[in-house]
């Protein structure tokens, strides 16, 4: 006997709806998940799903070639209904193990040998693996496209709310997004990688080409090289004006080369600055116009004083982070003083207006510099002018 002798007992399994009720039971058994869908869906299912399998085994041929568009539809409504594909997967087994525990029950008793039973059952296995197979497929892809429709309603909510786009959404629209409207939220932005660098519980979704969203706690870093900058916590009927204030520190910081997670307010300078940019051309132009962009030294003179500046006026910490003896920083705040009259000795603390003045006209400078094609000649000093780091002295009268 071969297994095509089990085709009459295949079929006996098929027509006997107790075969359905064991399989729901073992299902449901297996998988609390689908013990939680109603009875006579799960059955349906379940008989679909058998009447497949054994319809393939009747035929001939490769199983793959068979028709398992109902284990795809199946796998397709488990995702949309938010089974895990562990579960669908758990009970799926169960049932087929039934089947098989009844199977070859029936068949000995029916005076099958062993044997023929062994083959068959190798059989319809392969013919419930492709099945199987066909439903993991169905699931999946249903997950790429909920994926994408969920990504898309979320990004349309999230212009409405930050960009006032249409009308505004309603409490009920808002719970179906996690939203509550008397919950206050942090306005986020990030930067445009489809997968932001942030931990956020929150909203997230495209707008404006960036990722923004909402979140009830601040975001936490990840340690990647991106920019995220957040605002306070607000009512989501201020939530655009948030946002605006996120875009223009996010902007800002990012002209300044900030990386990591920043809240608004710590980018406020950046912020109050880079919405000036004619004013900081004229004042470079004003208070740096003889300094040639092309010359190395006056690059490092520009670098050394905005260390000098940023180390709050300084000369060991400046010469610290610099890496160089603190008579370099001296002589090299003396040489940009004869150059651009940037009163920056020792003896003289700049004050606040002044430092702030100095500090965006440095930082424009060497910011807006060109990009050079091709390498700057090095720029010979007259003598008695070397830069003194070798000597860890001063040059007099310099």
């Amino acid at each position: 006997m071969t297994a095509g002798s089990l085709i009459p007992l295949v079929r006996t399994l098929g027509a006997d709806p107790l075969v359905v009720d064991a399989m729901v039971d073992a299902a449901r058994t297996a998988a609390p998940e689908i013990a939680r869908l109603p009875v006579a869906e799960t059955r349906r299912h379940v008989a679909v799903l058998l009447d497949a399998g054994l319809a393939a085994f009747d035929g001939t041929g490769d199983p793959d070639h068979h028709d398992f568009a109902d284990a795809t539809r199946l796998g397709a409504d488990r995702a949309a209904q938010g089974v895990p594909l562990a579960a669908v997967l758990c009970g799926v087994r169960a049932g087929r193990t039934r089947v098989f525990e009844i199977a070859i029950d029936r068949g000995r008793r029916a005076g099958i040998p062993y044997e023929t039973l062994l083959d068959g059952a190798l059989e319809l296995d392969r013919y419930a693996s492709a099945l199987e197979r066909h439903l993991i497929d169905g699931y999946h892809a249903a997950e790429r496209r909920l994926a994408h429709d969920r990504a898309d309603a979320v990004a349309g909510l999230l212009r409405r709310l930050l960009l006032g786009e249409g009308t505004g959404p309603d409490a009920d629209e808002l719970a179906r997004f996690g939203l509550n409207p008397a919950t206050p939220y942090h306005c986020l932005v990030t930067g445009p990688e489809p997968r932001p660098a942030v931990r956020c519980a929150g909203l997230l979704g495209t707008v404006d080409g960036r990722v923004a969203g909402l979140s009830a706690r601040p975001p936490k870093p990840t340690g990647a090289a991106t920019l995220t900058v957040f605002g306070p916590a607000v009512p989501l009927a201020d939530a655009a004006d948030a946002y605006r204030l996120c875009v223009a520190a996010w902007q800002a910081a990012e002209s300044f080369g900030r990386r990591g997670v920043h809240a608004v307010a710590d980018l406020a300078g950046e912020a109050a600055l880079a919405a000036q940019p004619g004013l900081a051309a004229l004042l470079r132009d004003s208070l740096l116009g003889r300094l040639r962009p092309g010359d190395p030294f006056h690059r490092e003179l520009v670098s050394t004083a905005l260390s000098y500046l940023d180390h709050g006026q300084r000369l060991d910490q400046t010469a610290s982070a610099l890496h160089v003896h603190p008579n370099t920083v001296r002589y090299r705040l003396r040489r940009l003083q004869d150059l651009t009259g940037l009163p920056a000795g020792t003896e003289e603390r700049l004050t606040v207006l002044e430092t702030l003045r100095w500090w965006w006209a440095l930082h424009t400078w060497l910011t807006s510099l060109p990009r050079r094609g091709s390498p700057t000649p090095t720029r010979r000093s007259p003598r008695g002018s070397a830069d003194p780091a070798w000597s860890g002295s001063s040059p007099r009268g310099s």
